[in-house]
This record gives structure tokens, C-alpha cells and sequence, in this order.
């Protein structure tokens, strides 16, 4: 049976296609792809997603204009809303905000989080230039720490002019991510907020493999008593600033290669890993490749089933009941 848990999974509104096409936006410069339940159920089915957390892709809904971002916002979450009770036990939702307008954001975010049973929010990395640690955007974080949200972080356009004939989901996106961890953990929103649960999409980006130069940044930062430390004591230190790394949760979206998922699993808490596939803006033949190198690295059966389903089953209890039998199923065998 399917028996994956996919985090990274988009949908595309009929009316917010039409919206977006008539401004000409192409998200991470490619045409929107086609979208609809039946298509989502279908890619599901033939991939082993026994359900997924369904969120909007870049743009989002904010195009400079507060009153506007406002009334898509809500367009777009009840759409999704309707379509999660509709088949709800194949789907949870990401809510979608209204950064850079933060009183749009928290009011939004109550209504789909209580109003709508929203499963988490999803944010932008960088919003009108402004990445997630700017203290413009505490009151947000810190109405999220209070309800122990899970907050899905997806990379956008950079604030800088694109690079002729690179689409922007090929580098800059992943730069996008990796630029809003380190702003989170250089402002201390990690900290600050921890009751906050943030996934950080493609494996963090650029994230485990820039680690240790965030590592060296952070005790450049640090008082001259632990600048000292760290130089006279590595061993003890280092893991101490790259903990602050493993507070995330990443998913596997487009990651899993030979490349990128072993420099996540040197870096990541292991039970903080997602499956993710990025579908529709992935199509299927690349999810098949990911899956194909997914399938064949060498991970421990813990360490798999975790990626699987256990740790956003963790996360999203409502889906967590699927798996149940499968559990048992794993419990028993190990115990004979």
C-alpha cells in the first residue's frame, strides 16, 4: 500500500491560475503546469504517497497590493479547505499568508488554522525582499510559537535581477531557502521561537553544504568568550553551532540524489527528514529519477521509515492514522 507522508506537494487553484496567467507570472520561470484533485490522486497513487500536505507555490498571493493579497488568500485557502474535506484522508493543507502584510498574516492565519483546520502555514522565504528573521515579521512568528504551528518555508525570487536563460527554480531557489535559514538563526527567531516547527524545503538548498561556514559565522557572532572557546575547544563547540542547524525540518524534494541527501543526513536530526516531491512544478519522470536514487541509498530501515511517513506523521496527526497498521506491522517483525 502507499506508505509515504509527501510535504512538499503544490496545488494551483483554477481561478488563481487564471489570475496569475493574466499577469503573465511564470513561478521559478516555467509555465504553470497543468493541475487538478483527480491529477494530484493519480501521481499519488502511482508514486506511493499515501497522502499529502498541499500548499501554493510562489508567488503566494501578495503582488504589492494589501487589500488584494488578502482576498486571494482566503479564495485560496477555503478552495484548498473544501478540497482537504473532501478527500481527507489523501490530504492536509498549508495555509497561505500575506507577508510582507503582517496584520493580513495573523488574521488570516487564525481563521485558516481554527476556522478552517489548516494544518500549518506556509511562508515565502523572502517577501518583498524582507527574509523571515527581519524583526518586521516577530509579531507573526511569535503568534506561531504560541500556537506550535508547523510553518513550511518555500523559496521565491530572489530580490535581484534574474540571470538570462537560468530559470530561477534552478539556483536561485535554493539560494532563496538557505538565505531565510540563516537569517532565522542569525536573528535568533530560532530560539526565540521555538515553539515553531520550520520545514525548509529541497533539503535546506545550499543549507548542509555551506554548514560549516554558517558554523564559523555564527561564532564570529558569539561573545569573545566563545570565540575562544570554539578555537581552543572544536570538538566540544563545533557541534554546538551546527545544533542549531538540526532545530529544522527538511524535505527531500528534488534531494534525494547521491549529491545532495548524503550532506543532509551529515547535518540534519535524522527524525527531522520529509518526504517531498514538488509535484506538479516536478513532474513525474523527475520525481521517478528522485524516488529511483531515494530508493537505492543506503539508509538504515529506522532512518527510512522515518523519511517515509513517521517523522510528518509526528507533525500532522490528523494523518497519522493511515499508518497505524504499517507500525504494527514493522513492530511485529522486529520483535519475532
Amino acid at each position: 500500500m502507499p506508505h509515504r507522508i509527501d510535504t512538499h506537494q503544490h496545488l494551483i487553484p483554477p481561478s488563481y491560475a487564471d489570475w496569475l496567467n493574466e499577469r503573465g507570472i511564470r513561478p521559478g520561470g516555467i509555465e504553470l503546469p497543468a493541475w487538478s484533485p483527480s491529477r494530484a490522486l493519480r501521481f499519488m497513487d502511482r508514486h506511493d504517497v499515501a497522502a499529502a500536505v498541499l500548499s501554493v507555490s510562489t508567488p503566494g498571493v501578495h503582488l504589492g497590493d494589501d487589500v488584494e493579497a488578502r482576498a486571494w488568500a482566503r479564495t485560496v485557502n477555503e478552495y484548498t479547505a473544501d478540497l482537504v474535506r473532501d478527500h481527507p484522508h489523501r490530504f492536509g493543507f498549508f495555509a497561505t499568508l500575506t507577508l510582507p502584510d503582517v496584520d493580513g498574516s495573523l488574521s488570516e492565519a487564525q481563521y485558516a488554522l481554527d476556522a478552517l483546520g489548516a494544518d500549518g502555514v506556509v511562508l515565502l522565504a523572502n517577501n518583498h525582499g524582507r527574509y523571515l528573521g527581519d524583526p518586521q515579521f516577530e509579531p507573526l512568528l511569535a503568534y506561531l510559537h504560541e500556537r506550535r504551528a508547523v510553518v513550511f518555508i518555500h523559496p521565491g525570487e530572489l530580490p535581484a535581477a534574474p540571470v538570462p536563460e537560468i530559470p530561477s527554480f534552478v539556483a536561485d531557489f535554493l539560494l532563496d531557502t538557505t538565505r531565510a535559514a540563516v537569517s532565522l538563526a542569525f536573528s535568533g527567531a530560532l530560539e526565540r521561537f521555538d515553539g515553531v516547527r520550520f520545514i525548509l524545503g529541497h533539503a535546506g538548498g545550499f543549507l548542509p553544504y555551506i554548514s560549516y561556514r554558517v558554523m564559523l559565522a555564527m561564532a564570529q557572532r558569539a561573545s569573545p568568550l566563545v570565540r575562544a572557546a570554539t578555537v581552543a575547544a572544536p570538538d566540544r563547540m563545533v557541534p554546538r553551532h551546527l545544533s542549531v542547524l538540526r532545530r529544522f525540518y527538511y524535505d527531500t524534494a528534488l534531494s534525494s540524489t547521491p549529491a545532495a541527501l548524503p550532506s543532509l543526513l551529515e547535518i540534519a536530526d535524522s527524525t527531522r527528514i520529509l518526504h517531498g516531491t514538488d509535484f506538479p512544478f516536478a513532474p513525474p519522470a523527475a520525481v521517478r529519477l528522485m524516488n529511483r536514487y531515494y530508493e537505492r541509498a543506503p539508509l538504515s530501515e529506522p532512518i527510512r521509515r522515518s523519511i517515509d511517513h513517521q517523522a510528518a506523521a509526528q507533525l500532522f496527526p490528523r494523518l497519522a492514522g493511515r499508518f497505524q497498521g504499517l507500525e504494527d506491522s514493522h513492530a511485529q517483525r522486529s520483535a519475532s
